[in-house]
């Protein structure tokens, strides 16, 4: 029932506080028995709880700081000045190339789902408003390669994680098992070649379309300070490639050379501080602006962001309220009574993606789903690989459709875009290629099985 209501409320009233607010105070109710008190005494509790883990603080304290980066590149002019560069140099000269550029960055910047979100949102938002692209449309585009690239590619933070979840079941090679499983994940490759097609294609449908049409070139002016400073295409691309850069870099040092087991929110973290202070750095020495600027605008980007950060606080509590209420394990548990061998893997791949769209949450659903995959791969005999795709590709289906994910309120966040809009205008992509993705299991449990 709480993430029922909460997909309704957001979507009946537009207002996501609301939704994510009573969906919490639901589910809490549900755990305290009941009691609607106590249910709201502690719904605010949970979310200190999540601060109290370090993990989400360091997320929730990044996105405040990309607000400072994302003002200090807006207003020194540099943003224009790179959209100028790129266009000199012909490479964002048309629509079509412009909407490209920031579905590239979000295909190679793997390593983590938040950098690549912002940075490549942070690289489109400017782009796609001189070429008169709507900003639904770069949200789809962020949302849409980030998590399918992290998903395919695997080394990163997510095959670090997948394998630990691997291992405890006896595979001859757990790391096999998950390398294997790239080639049957078909939501991701789908999602992949759907964003690639919309944007060589330059055609869209759905509300997309609507969203498209009312897109006017230039229209968007909180990106374009009329008497912003002279400021200098270096001082976006650097400090965003220092941020990447470094964000690898800590994820190596912090696995003692093994990218795989490094910590991605640590890394993240300092790589968006270093990047700040390279970026002030710049600024200051460069004459852009003084200290007392930049310390305002520091203060003023932060800001910026306290409102989006918000609805990350009660996505992520509201996703940790619905795991102590036991809402994956009973999706998930449906799997195994009621489904026979050949329909599994498309079961599967249903059941997680239903799962992290009530939870909000692939990383969760995966901690609730690949547990009861891999018993029932090695019952059944079914291959590993496959079942391991179909719940890896199911978690991060039902996250693009989830109005209550973390990376769906990031891509909006990074984008610059309404989170409502973003969720209703992805909403059919993310199904067709889901529907693509089931097909390919259904056929491959009746081939394999």
């Amino acid at each position: 029932m709480p993430p029922v209501l909460a997909i309704l409320i957001a979507a009946l009233t537009r207002n996501v506080y609301a939704a994510l607010g009573l969906g919490l105070v639901v589910s809490e109710t549900l755990i305290a028995h009941g009691n609607p008190a106590l249910g709201a005494l502690m719904s605010a509790e949970r979310s200190v709880q999540v601060m109290a883990d370090a993990g989400n603080a360091r997320v929730l304290v990044f996105c405040l700081l990309i607000g400072a980066l994302i003002v200090f590149m807006r207003e020194s002019g540099s943003v224009d000045a790179t959209v100028h560069l790129l266009d000199r140099k012909g490479l964002t000269s048309t629509p079509r190339r412009a909407g490209l550029a920031p579905a590239i960055a979000g295909t190679l910047i793997f390593v983590e789902t938040n950098v690549s979100l912002l940075s490549s949102g942070v690289l489109g938002r400017r782009l796609y408003d001189t070429h008169g692209l709507s900003r639904e449309r770069l949200a789809y585009v962020i949302d849409s390669t980030s998590a399918p690239v992290s998903a395919l590619v695997l080394l990163n933070g997510w095959g670090a994680y997948v394998l630990t979840l691997v291992q405890p079941y006896g595979f001859d090679s757990p790391i096999g098992v998950v390398a294997g499983s790239v080639a049957w994940n078909a939501y991701p490759i789908l999602t992949l070649v759907g964003v690639y097609f919309t944007l060589i294609a330059n055609r869209s449908f759905g509300p997309m379309r609507a969203a498209d049409a009312a897109a006017v070139p230039g229209a968007k002016e909180l990106e374009t300070v009329a008497d912003a400073p002279a400021g200098r295409a270096v001082h976006m691309w650097l400090p965003l490639l220092v941020m990447v850069g470094a964000s690898i870099g800590f994820m190596i040092w912090t696995g003692k050379g093994n990218i795989l087991a490094g910590s991605g929110s640590q890394s993240i973290l300092w790589g968006v501080c270093l990047a700040i202070a390279v970026a002030a750095l710049m600024l200051w020495a460069g004459r852009v602006f003084t200290l007392a600027e930049i310390q305002e605008r520091f203060f003023r980007g932060v800001g910026e962001m306290v409102a989006p950060v918000t609805i990350l606080l009660l996505a992520i509590a509201f996703g940790a309220s619905l795991k102590l209420l036991g809402t994956g394990d009973y999706m998930a548990g449906l799997v195994s009574h009621f489904v026979s061998a050949a329909f599994v893997p498309v079961a599967v791949f249903v059941v997680a993606g239903a799962t992290a769209f009530m939870t909000g949450t692939s990383w969760g659903t995966y901690g609730i789903m690949v547990p009861i995959a891999m018993p029932v791969a090695l019952a059944l005999q079914i291959p590993p690989e496959l079942m391991l795709a179909a719940v890896l590709g199911g978690g991060v289906f039902g996250d693009h459709c989830s109005p209550i994910s973390d990376t769906t309120v990031i891509a909006s966040l990074a984008a610059g875009c309404d989170h409502v809009r973003h969720v209703t205008t992805q909403l059919p992509y993310a199904l067709a290629a889901g529907a693509g993705a089931a097909l390919v299991y259904l056929v491959a449990g009746l081939m394999v099985i």
